[in-house]
């Protein structure tokens, strides 16, 4: 169905549901035989009509969409549920379970052809990103990648799940490599008087823990898990955007401008929004795409119960984390 066909549907159906439901309203309210209930009547009537006019209109929009291409952005740090720590500390990062639940929606959507995955990202946590990847190369339908300012690391991951990557001139790409990190406050607690006792069982199961030095055992034990992680992104990058290993390697994780990243082949094409939505026009052989952001299903319930998660857990930070098993070292794609 066409633009202007589906206008005219909406169109007709929305007068059509304003007219029954002002008819209805007439019956109910109007022919009271009262004065005051007559003036009440109208009043309930013009606003029955407004609502059969919206449910109307909402339904027409929901048996024939207005779009066939779907945008899911990923902006900000990737984390697992769009914090950056036990405090929100991050605002503006991505939580991954939406973005997956965003593309598996709109998989699900008859009327979406095509998918967007806009980009503007430095990276983030590692399994985060490998979920939206996937969820990216399970599509059924084109796919490109859109980096707008940045696409880095777990952004480029994601990307790779992706049929092309496009970019701009300066947009910044690049830096696929891993890092870990850990504080080493060892003098400084000696300095203040604090001591580290170790209650522990397994030979590295304190590795990295701020308050003592690094054996170099234990430096070559979390060297190892960081180098096991950039072979495996190394291998699914080279993988998904069909090039070399070694020349994936060879960018010892630096970032390039959009240009010279097309140049090396980490960028299929160079171009602007429009140019993008010009190639999915052409992939889905109509005259123009209309795009559908789609956003987070989840409600405001939802969301203050994972804010009130992450204060709890601050609360008593203070002694989970020296039992803590993952959150002494921070692994990141960037």
């Amino acid at each position: 169905m066409g633009d202007r066909l589906r206008g005219l549907a909406t169109l007709a159906a929305v007068l059509a549901g304003a007219a029954i439901a002002a008819a209805i309203g007439y019956v109910l309210f109007v022919e009271l035989p009262v004065g005051l209930a007559e003036l009440l009547g109208i009043v309930l009537t013009l606003a029955l009509a407004l609502l059969g006019a919206k449910l109307a209109g909402n339904a027409v929009r929901s048996m024939a969409p207005g779009y066939d291409v779907a945008e899911v952005a990923v902006e900000g740090p990737i984390t697992r549920d769009g914090g950056g720590g036990p405090l929100p500390s991050q605002p503006g990062s991505t939580p991954a379970d939406d973005i997956v639940e965003q593309i598996e929606r709109a998989d699900a959507d008859d009327a979406v052809d095509a998918l967007l995955v806009r980009l503007n990202t430095p990276g983030g946590e590692v399994v985060p990103s490998d979920d939206i990847k996937l969820a990216a190369e399970a599509f059924d339908g084109p796919t490109i990648a859109y980096a707008q300012d940045t696409c880095a690391s777990g952004g480029y991951w994601i990307a790779s799940g992706c049929d092309e990557l496009w970019a701009r001139d300066a947009t910044v790409v690049g830096s696929i490599g891993v890092i870990g990190s850990t504080v080493n406050a060892a003098d400084l607690a000696e300095k203040v008087g604090l001591s580290y006792e170790r209650f522990a069982a397994g030979a590295y199961k304190d590795a990295g823990t701020p308050l003592k030095e690094l054996d170099a055992d234990e430096r070559e034990y979390l060297q190892g898990i960081v180098d096991d992680l950039y072979d495996n992104f190394v291998e699914r990058v080279a993988e998904g955007r069909d090039l070399d290993a070694e020349a994936i390697r060879d960018t010892e994780a630096r970032v390039y401008l959009g240009e010279d990243a097309a140049e090396i082949g980490l960028v299929d094409r160079l171009g602007t929004r429009e140019d993008v939505e010009d190639e999915l026009s052409e992939r889905l052989g109509v005259d123009a795409v209309a795009v559908e952001e789609f956003e987070p299903e989840r409600g405001i319930a939802a969301r203050m119960r994972g804010g009130a998660e992450r204060v709890a857990y601050a609360l008593g930070a203070g002694v989970a984390s020296v039992a803590a098993d993952d959150r002494e070292i921070d692994l990141q794609l960037r």
